[in-house]
Parts: structure tokens; C-alpha cells; sequence
């Protein structure tokens, strides 16, 4: 099908042979009376009135539908014909997001439910299934208006303003399905990189039908087409953890760390066997790189490393929370990096696994940022801690990712100086992180009013050049200072010598478009807009206190016009020029 959106494989880090892509044309219906329950739509034998373009939600206008009315309760329907090629086997069904709840049904079968509009999740729907076609139906529900919500920039109100956006509802990711052996397959590998030793672990996750006596697990790395390591390693239960030595490993050699300069990538084949039969086989890759703190520097694999970060919202124009495709996705990885930056901040929103991709195969870092709800309840602690593992757990094998952000600018918690629930919350989600990943930073509240954290994470907006210079001319004033009239820690938790960054600034308005908006500051021309970027970004550079800064911010998204790209990517100035500002020249 040449015009299938998003058709690009959906889950590059752990990608199987046996798969099918179900984006495209569905039914689709709104339901604000909420019939559908009591008419029995799962069942699948009701034809829906619209069509929407699957996994563009229906505020975007790539879904054929562009509307941005509230409707919190949307229905889907679609045929499915399961190939040949399936046959015998466990079929998966796979979504890669649907904001906000999530019921599916198989020919009136439910086999999922799912809460978390950002995270995957799939269904084993081999036993709901019949010969000829098959009936697939969702439910989705949101909750448009609920600010305890986990929703990042999803606007409660009907039109997008100030900070906020277009909303998202239901479907937004891909939606597809993969065959896999009746008799047993790998659900998930863990990789976790250890360049000071020169290995790299690996944790097998197993689901099998039934217990078998001799269960294998096939290991074949390589590096650009060399092959470094093969073993095979016996597994007595369905988890598994081993350790896999890369002898050819040095900075310099065949082997290499990856960092943004230079992404180097092991390529890695998995194959499962049972009574020594394969039956299961995924491909994957990973980077040997590490990320730490030492004597207050912020260290790449093992050397101090100097952040320069864009902010990334990842809207888009015609899709929303939506890439268009994966070319769209590329582009923006090569324009950030074009730039001169070597890392994104991605705000308020778990990207697409296909923008993790990219940055880990072009060379970008990452520092991956919860959707955050905009108010407090004990609802909202319960649904964000849920998704906010899940997230973590998604992401935990991309090199690119350097950093987890699960608060942003007291989002969620927003009497944090004085309410102890809410410090303990942010400090939960510090804790929390840090047990499922040890090897990442994690920023307990980036912005101000920190509580425990690894990196000091301050946003400021001044554009005086003067004012910033003197402002993070010594650690003592950085870290005093009040920008936005916000306290940057919240009292009982001082400053630790962590190190410094100011990881929003500038947001410099510049109108280059028919989009009319606004910024944190203004530029008239071309020469204007350089200079300012020029002041604000100068005196970070040459500070010796801040150790890396994300510039506010990569595009213009629908009336912010601070952009360095317009919303269509168009550069403002030219991409050589912002290069040579974040290159000191």
C-alpha cells in the first residue's frame, strides 16, 4: 500500500521479520451522547459514519477530520485479514499511543485495556480471532478539560494559547501487528552499556506457553558489519541476565563510544531457541556510551561534555503530536544538529520511537521529558507514576537518551515550596527513576524549585546580555538568582555542587511567516535576530559556571512564534550562521 501513513517500521530498537502495519483509512465515530457502550459498537457489526487516517488524531488535519471541538469519547472500526504468513502463531497487536484510555475488542472479544496516553501497549489476540475477516474495534476516552491529567501541552481550554496547544485524542501512534512462535518469544531485552569494563549486559525477557527444560538464547554482535561476539547462553527461567565482554572495545579502534560527534552503534541479533530449534529472532543495536558526574562536572564517557540543547516540542503543522512521516522526523534531528547543537530537550511529550532512532543512528542526545499533568490529586500521582514507569521502561536501550525529566517547572506540583506532599511526590519520582535506571541523571523539577537532583536545571529568559553575564559569573549568584521571581530550590534542599545548566532561555519571537504570536522577547529584521541570539547565547558560553544550556526553542508551534525554524522548518536565519553563534565564532 504506497500511501499508508507512517509506514515505516514502528519499533526500530527490537524489530521482528513477521509484521503488518494497520495505519491507514478506518471508521470512525464521535460519541459524545455515549451510546456506543449501550449499542454494543464493540461488537463491531455497526458501521461507523467517518473515516479518519489512522494514527493521525482528529484535531489534525492529516486525519481527514481537523476538528477541534471537543469530543472525549471516539470510536474506531476496521476490518482485518490476518496473512498466511501468520499462520501457527501468536499474533500481537500492537498501539504504539492512544490518549487516554484505551478499550480494544476483536470481533467482540475485549482483549485490551489500557490507561496512559502516551505510552504502548499490545494484546495477544490469537485466541479472539476466526478464519476470513476479522472485526477490530477501539474505544477511546480523554479527558479534555481534567488538568490533573497527564497532558504536556494539551490545551483544557477550546482554542490553543499562551504555552498550550492544540489537544490530542485518541489514536496517535502506530498501529500494527507481528506473528510470533506459539511455543515461545523474547518479549524484551534490556541493554545496559559498561564502557569502563568494556561490556555490555543484557537482560532476556521471556514469555513462553509452557516451561521448557533447555531454553537458549542466541547472542551475534557486530560492528559495522564485522562480527565481534557470538555465544549462546542457557536459560533456566523467563528472565535472564548476562554479560557479554567486547574484546574488540577501545576509544579509538575497530570498536568505539558512541556520543554525538560520533554515534557509533553494535548491531545485535537475538535468537531464542528451545530443545536447540529457533523459534524466535529480533534485531536490535545499542551504544556504548556512559553518562556521569564527577567532581561536579557533567561527564560524557568519562570526559567533561558541554550540553548545547534546542527545545523540541514535537508539533507538527499538519499532524499535531504526529510526525507526517519519517522524513519529517529526520529533518528535524539534521536541521538541530545543523545548528550546531548536540542535543534536544523534548518537552513535555515521549516522542515517537522513531525520533529516538534517528538520534541514536545520527548522533544527537536526549534529555526525555514526561507529559506532565497541571494539578495536584492523589488521581494524579497514581496515573502519573504508572506512566512514567512505563515510559522510562520503553526507552531505557536508547543510547541517545542522556537524561529523564519527570517534572518540568513544578507541573503537577505546583505548591511545592510549601506542601510536603508535594515535595515528597518530586522526590518519589527522583527515587522512583533512579530505580529503574541507574546509569542516567535525573532532574527532579527542571526549571526551579528543586528538590534532590543530579543536574541544577535553570530557566531564564533575560535577554540582557549584562544581566546574564553577571548572573552565572560565579555558582554563588547562579544559584541564588531568581528567575521568573521563582526560588530555584525548594528550602531543606540546598544547592550539592551539582552541575549547572540553563536548560530554557532566549525564546526570542521573530515573525518569518503568516503565523501571527509571540516570544519572551522580540527581533524586527534579520540582523536584530542574530544579534539577540548572539547576546543571549554568548554569555553562557563564556561563563565557566554553566555547563550546558537548551535554547528556547527549535520551531515555532502554533502562536509561539520563537522559534529558530518556522513551523514549517523553514530556518530564519541561515542554519550556517546559528551554527557559527553555538560554535563561538
Amino acid at each position: 500500500m504506497t500511501n499508508q501513513p507512517r509506514a515505516d517500521y514502528p519499533r526500530p530498537q527490537f524489530v521482528r521479520d513477521s509484521w503488518m502495519n494497520l495505519n491507514g483509512e478506518w471508521e470512525f465515530e464521535f460519541d459524545d451522547d455515549r451510546v456506543g457502550s449501550k449499542e454494543k459498537w464493540h461488537l463491531g457489526n455497526k458501521a461507523l459514519s467517518k473515516r479518519i487516517q489512522v494514527p493521525f488524531a482528529f484535531q489534525s488535519k492529516l486525519s481527514g477530520i481537523g476538528s477541534n471541538e471537543f469530543h472525549d469519547v471516539v470510536w474506531y472500526r476496521r476490518d482485518l485479514v490476518i496473512p498466511d504468513s501468520f499462520a501457527n502463531k501468536r499474533i500481537l497487536l500492537h498501539f504504539g499511543a492512544v490518549d487516554y484510555e484505551a478499550s480494544v475488542w476483536v470481533n467482540g472479544t475485549l482483549v485490551a485495556t489500557h490507561e496512559g496516553g502516551h505510552t504502548p501497549f499490545h494484546a495477544d489476540i490469537t485466541d479472539a480471532l476466526q478464519s476470513g475477516t476479522n472485526k477490530l474495534v477501539v474505544k477511546a476516552v480523554d479527558y479534555s478539560k481534567d488538568v490533573t491529567l497527564p497532558r504536556g501541552k494539551q490545551y483544557w481550554l477550546s482554542d490553543s494559547a499562551s504555552i498550550f496547544y492544540t489537544r490530542t485524542t485518541g489514536i496517535w501512534q502506530t498501529v500494527w501487528m507481528e506473528a510470533v512462535s506459539a511455543d515461545a518469544y523474547l518479549d524484551k531485552v534490556r541493554i545496559t552499556p559498561d564502557i569502563d569494563n568494556k561490556q555490555v549486559e543484557l537482560q532476556f525477557f521471556i514469555e513462553a506457553a509452557k516451561a521448557h527444560e533447555k531454553q537458549q538464547v542466541k547472542v551475534e554482535i557486530s560492528f559495522k558489519g564485522k562480527l565481534v561476539s557470538e555465544d549462546t547462553y542457557l536459560l533456566k527461567d523467563s528472565v535472564g541476565t548476562r554479560a557479554v565482554r567486547l574484546n574488540d572495545f577501545n576509544d579509538h579502534g575497530l570498536g568505539g563510544w558512541w556520543t554525538p560527534e560520533r554515534p557509533n552503534l553494535y548491531d545485535v541479533t537475538f535468537t531464542l531457541l528451545v530443545d536447540e530449534q529457533p523459534v524466535d529472532q529480533v534485531t536490535s543495536y545499542f551504544g556504548m556510551r556512559k553518562v556521569s558526574i564527577e567532581n561536579g562536572k557533567l561527564c560524557l564517557n568519562n570526559r567533561p561534555y558541554f550540553l548545547k540543547m534546542v527545545l523540541d516540542q514535537g508539533y507538527f503543522p499538519d499532524g499535531n503530536l504526529t510526525p507526517p512521516s519519517d522524513e519529517a522526523i529526520k529533518q528535524d534531528v539534521e536541521l538541530t544538529k545543523a545548528m550546531g547543537f548536540n542535543g534536544a530537550r523534548k518537552h513535555q511529550k515521549l516522542e515517537d520511537p522513531r525520533y529516538l532512532y534517528w538520534c541514536d543512528q545520527l548522533g544527537l542526545v536526549v534529555w526525555s521529558e514526561a507529559a506532565n499533568a497541571y494539578e495536584y490529586t492523589e488521581k494524579y500521582v497514581e496515573r502519573f507514576t504508572k506512566e512514567w514507569q512505563a515510559s522510562v521502561d520503553r526507552d531505557y536501550n536508547h543510547p541517545s537518551i542522556i537524561a529523564w525529566v519527570p517534572l518540568n517547572e513544578s507541573w503537577g506540583v505546583p505548591n511545592i515550596q510549601i506542601d510536603k506532599r508535594q515535595q515528597q511526590h518530586a522526590l518519589t519520582m527522583y527515587h522512583l527513576t533512579k530505580s529503574i535506571d541507574s546509569m542516567r541523571p535525573v532532574i527532579s523539577n527542571d526549571g526551579w524549585e528543586l528538590v534532590k537532583t543530579d543536574l541544577f536545571a535553570i530557566h531564564d529568559y533575560e535577554w540582557r546580555e549584562e544581566v546574564l553575564t553577571e548572573r552565572y559569573s560565579t555558582k554563588e549568584k547562579a544559584v541564588h538568582a531568581m528567575p521568573a521571581n521563582r526560588r530555584l530550590f525548594v528550602e531543606g534542599f540546598p544547592y550539592e555542587n551539582q552541575p549547572i545548566l540553563v536548560t530554557e532561555f532566549g525564546g526570542i519571537a521573530y515573525k518569518k511567516s503568516e503565523w501571527e504570536g509571540w516570544g519572551y522577547s522580540g527581533a524586527e529584521n534579520d540582523e536584530d535576530y542574530e544579534q539577540k541570539l548572539r547576546a543571549v547565547i554568548r554569555p553562557l558560553l563564556n561563563s565557566g559556571v554553566v555547563q550546558g544550556y537548551c535554547y528556547t526553542q527549535l520551531t515555532d508551534v502554533e502562536q509561539e512564534i520563537n522559534g529558530l525554524l518556522t513551523y514549517d522548518r523553514k530556518p530564519k536565519i541561515p542554519v550556517e550562521l546559528i551554527k557559527a553563534i553555538n560554535d563561538r565564532k
